[in-house]
């Protein structure tokens, strides 16, 4: 598959993962107030962490997106990876508004256990479709994983 381009990685890729973010940011906007009121565990990093690291993986995973979507490997291997990171996606946008706007903790636990799976498999899909589109995503498997730990213990301890 041809590549799409510097135009294509900045605009496409890294903006669209960006966006998905900044939108469920500002759907849950004025309730981030929520995470500082919670009984969290030791573990919990400030709440001024979380937009940084996660304007760092959305990018990360717009990057991959795009190394899987211009790589020359089989359709079907493309198709399959970029299903699930769109899956994903969906499922991270869905989390912040499941833990911050509805406050469902247990839901909430739930989602981020999916998320955390979700995430490994599309770090497999990637590696099959780009390597370096897997690398790219692992900070985000880890954190994933960290996220569905840091929100089972909220929904343990509220």
């Amino acid at each position: 598959m041809p590549s799409i381009g510097w135009q294509g990685l900045v605009g496409g890729a890294i903006v669209s993962a960006e966006l998905v973010g900044a939108l469920s940011a500002l759907i849950t906007r004025g309730y981030t107030g929520f995470y500082n009121e919670l009984v969290k565990p030791p573990f919990a990093p400030p709440g001024a962490v979380f937009p940084v690291v996660w304007a760092i993986l959305y990018a990360l995973m717009g990057i991959g997106a795009y190394l899987v979507y211009s790589s020359d490997r089989d359709d079907t291997l493309r198709h399959t990876a970029l299903s699930v990171y769109a899956a994903q996606l969906a499922v991270n946008f869905a989390w912040s508004i499941i833990f911050f706007r509805f406050r469902l903790l247990p839901a909430a636990a739930v989602t981020a256990v999916l998320l955390a799976m979700l995430t490994a498999f599309m770090v497999w899909a990637f590696s099959r479709a780009d390597r370096r589109a897997a690398a790219l995503n692992i900070p985000y498997l880890l954190w994933a994983v960290f996220a569905a730990c840091l929100a089972a213990a909220a929904a343990v301890l509220n």
